[in-house]
């Protein structure tokens, strides 16, 4: 099934109610529908349980509760892609600094918790089905390096800067793959979806022997190892490879990069502070370009195919475009994920694979290609 040519566009709704309008060619398109066009095979879409506060503040960052998922699924189906759901099992954002339980599922523990996240995940499966959207593939987490459903998935560990495997608690390894198991029950029961286990840092191969050894050991369930890969923060792709190549051997799973990105500009939309600084592109290792995007996508790809069951790369966020009112959070969801900053707004945009303005970029034809070819000007 190589090549997987996804987008994770889970901010569409938000930025389409405050304005956003996706071109190419000079032409206004559906953004499902254009991204097929270019060859975009699968969408990735993460799920939140309850992304508003106590007074219906929403969180922002998208605000992906089950209705906003539910219409987005139905888009991708309609243009004929697969769909990846990205379950979070929390209210807001994770990942392996943060895995807050949801303030409904707060004092449960045990056997209730187990209990509660297959039934949350068995809804949410039915639901999508009934709307005749049912996902390919489900990420039973979202980034669960450390755990999730903190405190009582936590898997406590130290991991030194390069993030060198050094130590675990075996009984919250229990607790984890309890968790774990239920959430993978519900998506067995609800049809032949494939289930992925998603870690972040992707070259870094004592990390994930370290974790899936402790998954595997307990009999865990799963299909997919997914990775998040980003070239500035994670390895070099050579890393990416030997990691890759070595849990396919060890565990005889397929695996995914089911998050990366790269910029196509150094510069900042007025407003927007962005995570992507010029000087990162020294250790990225591509010029922050649309061309440069192209070339790291070239060779991501090279990288997945040269892997035993290496299934394909989803972009991360490609069309967040920088309209104004949208945020990775409100207040209400900075308080919720104890992250609060001075820093709001749009801070992905130079990452894109659409211009500030909405326009498709060529490098949208490298994601679609499933090469990282750019088409020919």
């Amino acid at each position: 099934m190589l090549p997987m040519r996804g987008a994770d566009v889970s901010m569409t709704a938000e930025i389409e109610e405050r304005g956003a309008v996706f071109t190419a060619d000079g032409t206004a398109r559906d953004l499902f529908g254009l991204l097929a066009d270019h060859g975009v095979n699968w969408i990735r879409l993460r799920l939140w349980v309850d992304p508003r506060d106590e007074s219906g503040e929403p969180y922002m960052g998208g605000t992906n509760d089950l209705a906003t998922t539910v219409a987005l699924a139905r888009r991708a189906k309609a243009a004929g892609q697969h769909l990846l759901l990205d379950l979070h099992y929390s209210d807001f954002w994770t990942d392996p600094k943060k895995q807050s339980t949801p303030k409904a599922w707060r004092g449960l523990a045990g056997a209730d918790l187990e209990a509660r996240v297959h039934d949350w995940t068995a809804e949410v499966l039915a639901a999508l089905a009934a709307a005749g959207a049912a996902p390919d593939m489900v990420q039973v987490g979202n980034e669960i390096t450390n755990g999730m459903l903190w405190p009582a998935g936590k898997t406590p560990r130290f991991l030194d800067r390069e993030r060198r495997f050094a130590g675990e608690d075996p009984a919250a390894w229990d607790r984890l793959a309890g968790l774990l198991k239920a959430g993978v029950a519900a998506v067995r029961a609800a049809g032949d979806a494939k289930v992925a286990l998603h870690l972040d840092f992707g070259g870094a191969n004592e990390l994930y022997r370290g974790w899936f050894d402790q998954a595997t050991a307990r009999g865990v369930d799963f299909d997919v190892i997914g990775l998040s890969y980003y070239p500035y923060w994670h390895g070099t792709l050579k890393d990416l490879g030997e990691n890759m190549n070595d849990l396919a051997a060890r565990y005889g799973k397929e695996l995914a990069v089911v998050e990366t990105a790269y910029a196509w500009t150094g510069e900042e939309p007025e407003g927007h502070f962005q995570v992507f600084k010029s000087p990162m592109a020294r250790t990225g290792g591509y010029e922050a370009s649309p061309a440069g995007q192209a070339a790291f996508l070239r060779d991501l790809y090279d990288v997945v195919a040269g892997v035993p069951g290496g299934l394909g790369i989803v972009y991360w966020e490609p069309a967040w475009l920088p309209v104004a009112g949208t945020t990775w959070a409100s207040r209400a969801g900075m308080e919720y994920g104890d992250d609060v900053v001075d820093e709001a707004g749009n801070s992905w945009a130079n990452q894109g694979l659409f211009d500030f303005d909405g326009n498709a970029l060529p490098s949208l034809r490298a994601l679609g290609d499933g090469t990282g070819a750019a088409p020919a000007a």
